[in-house]
């Protein structure tokens, strides 16, 4: 297969997310797929092996649940992407949608940005909603009543669940005005609170989900007292805490097994992942053997076995089972498989840094090079599978991603290394990776190019004018470019994220704003630019990008732009097709390098 149709087969080869299933009729489960052409909720029932689609939309879906007897889908329904909607609800077997708050009973509450949702045993939920100008609400609801908000503010809340009885709503709140570090709120669902937990200034706390049994109380959420994320269990009537010590290095996620006497424990580390199973009796802690590379997600079954989805850099993923065998394959071709990525370690002015490399099987270093920058910037990249990274190595280039300070995966003081510099700190990390590959021979110094989407793609805006020597071409999907602009114009739990990062408002902060932002610098901007925008996005809006574009028109300066019509991304298949090809193209044009393969997008 030649490297065009490969790169493409990639993309087209069907996926599908680990199935979810209902906590009481575990036959019962969804799951993503894009097996239609773009990504879509579908419902299969595991004792007679049937699927179907639940939802089709022009430009997919993403979020979704089922509620814990697997009596009823609860889906969001935005507009084109732009995260703006109502939660819609259909019966498992298949049947009309219906709104899950009746507009008629709402008075104007069933419309905004999501910030969770919670479903009881009993047929009520507990769903977060944020609008502008309203902050955030919890809407108690139950069917066929009107909707009650029984807690708000004007800070970040987010609804993590609701107990099995319906008795408790857990929430993870802001009100101290922190939304990178939140705490936990238990309520009843007449707003009344239960119990509070904050562990104080720069030390956050997540909440998971509610025991798996009926009538216990405890939840599980993480802590991050000794500097990582780590498990805790909380009874919010009595108080009771219980830390679950960990030797192992990484940061750890975890959840219940559904005898409710283990947890199920998720540990990253080196963008790898490991299972264990912890005995909470014993206290001993097991390992579930599972093969090298990356775990996206694992649930324990009522058997006490685990599924989870699994990939590699070089493998496609799979949904496999602690049993030893494959769960479920979206039927269809499987991805073709791509190079084994390498582990890096540079020593930079923050401390030591985590990259990866994958390199080309044809051509000699040094290599033009793509620095591929992951987004968040609260994320890592990691070994997983990845179709971008592998269409960059078939054409030739090197593709080396930074886990910079802000990164998730390396403990709670390297994610939150990002006050008072933002971005200038992420790209001194960028600098030093840089400087080690060139110099190691294995990246070509006039051929470097720096890309990534969202927070990827402010900090290509941002590097191209801090340091317009350096950089060969830049491509910057969704990215932010003016970080006032964005403020004005993104959803409310994105402004609580930014005042924490940035330490306030723009009218509080102005010089930060300024100094972190690429527009400040785009007059120095001399490399190329591709620029890819989302028409409906609400998380780096259009206004702010179409700011920052104008200023280059405005210099004559070497740019393109790629608009499409979703949000921050697309969960279309052919979109993601040609907005890849656009990419690739743009950098073997601007590289002069031959065997460009045009791509069939909209160029703008």
């Amino acid at each position: 297969m030649k490297a065009e149709e490969r790169w493409r087969a990639r993309f087209r080869a069907p996926r599908m997310t680990l199935p979810q299933f209902a906590v009481k009729a575990p036959n019962r489960a969804i799951y993503q797929s894009n097996a239609s052409g773009s990504w879509e909720i579908y419902a299969w029932d595991r004792s007679t092996g049937a699927f179907r689609q639940v939802t089709d939309r022009p430009n997919g879906t993403t979020h979704a649940v089922l509620d814990p007897t697997g009596k009823w889908i609860w889906w969001f329904a935005d507009t084109d992407g732009d995260e703006w909607g109502q939660w819609m609800r259909q019966p498992f077997g298949g049947g009309p949608d219906e709104s899950a708050i009746p507009a008629e009973a709402a008075d104007g509450l069933a419309f905004g940005h999501p910030a969770g949702i919670g479903l009881s045993s009993v047929g009520t939920a507990a769903i977060g909603l944020a609008r502008p100008g309203s902050g955030f609400q919890v809407l108690y609801v139950q069917p066929g009543e009107a909707p009650t908000v029984v807690y708000e503010h004007a800070e970040a809340a987010y609804v993590a669940d609701m107990s099995l009885d319906g008795s408790l709503i857990l929430i993870d709140h802001s009100e101290h005005g922190d939304a990178l570090h939140p705490a936990l709120r238990v309520i009843r669902p007449n707003g009344t609170t239960v119990g509070d937990l904050r562990d104080g200034p720069g030390k956050g706390l997540l909440g998971v989900r509610f025991s798996p049994i009926a009538g216990d109380r405890r939840l599980l959420a993480l802590h991050e007292r000794r500097g990582r994320r780590e498990p805790l269990l909380w009874d919010p009537l009595t108080g009771d805490q219980r830390e679950v010590w960990l030797r192992d290095p990484g940061e750890v996620t975890a959840d219940w097994f559904q005898d409710g006497r283990s947890l199920l424990i998720v540990r990253q580390h080196r963008g790898r992942t490991r299972l264990h199973r912890y005995d909470l009796g014993g206290g001993g802690m097991t390992p579930i053997e599972t093969p090298h590379g990356v775990i996206e997600s694992a649930a324990a079954r009522h058997d006490g076995t685990v599924e989870y989805a699994w990939s590699n850099s070089s493998h496609p993923p799979v949904i496999r089972s602690s049993a030893g065998h494959v769960v479920m394959n979206p039927a269809g071709p499987s991805a073709p498989p791509s190079v084994p990525v390498e582990d890096l370690d540079v020593e930079g002015p923050g401390g030591r840094i985590h990259a990866l490399v994958s390199r080309p099987e044809r051509g000699t270093a040094p290599h033009p090079t793509v620095f591929l920058l992951h987004g968040g910037p609260t994320a890592q990249d990691d070994d997983s599978f990845l179709p971008a990274v592998a269409a960059w190595v078939d054409h030739g280039f090197a593709v080396v991603r930074v886990n910079y300070r802000g990164s998730t995966g390396y403990g709670s003081a390297w994610r939150d290394a990002l006050h008072g510099d933002v971005g200038h700190i992420e790209l001194a990390d960028v600098t030093a990776v840089r400087e080690h590959v060139v110099a190691g021979g294995l990246a070509d110094p006039e051929r470097l190019v720096i890309a990534g989407g969202s927070w990827g793609g402010y900090l290509t805006l941002l590097a191209l004018g801090v340091q317009p020597k350096t950089w060969a071409a830049g491509i910057a999907a969704v990215p932010i470019a003016d970080h006032v602009a964005t403020y004005e114009d993104e959803t409310e739990g994105l402004r609580a994220y930014q005042r924490a990062l940035l330490g306030g408002s723009p009218e509080e902060v102005p010089e930060r704003y300024a100094s972190s932002s690429p527009i400040t610098y785009v007059d120095q901007v001399t490399a190329p630019v591709l620029v890819l925008a989302g028409e409906n996005d609400p998380r780096c809006p259009i206004r702010q990008v179409q700011n920052y574009i104008a200023r280059l028109a405005a210099r004559g300066h070497d740019h393109e732009v790629y608009r499409f019509d979703a949000g921050h991304g697309s969960l279309v298949v052919a979109e993601r097709i040609e907005q890849m090809a656009a990419q690739l193209d743009f950098a073997r044009k601007r590289l002069r390098l031959t065997g460009v393969a045009g791509p069939t997008g909209r160029p703008g």
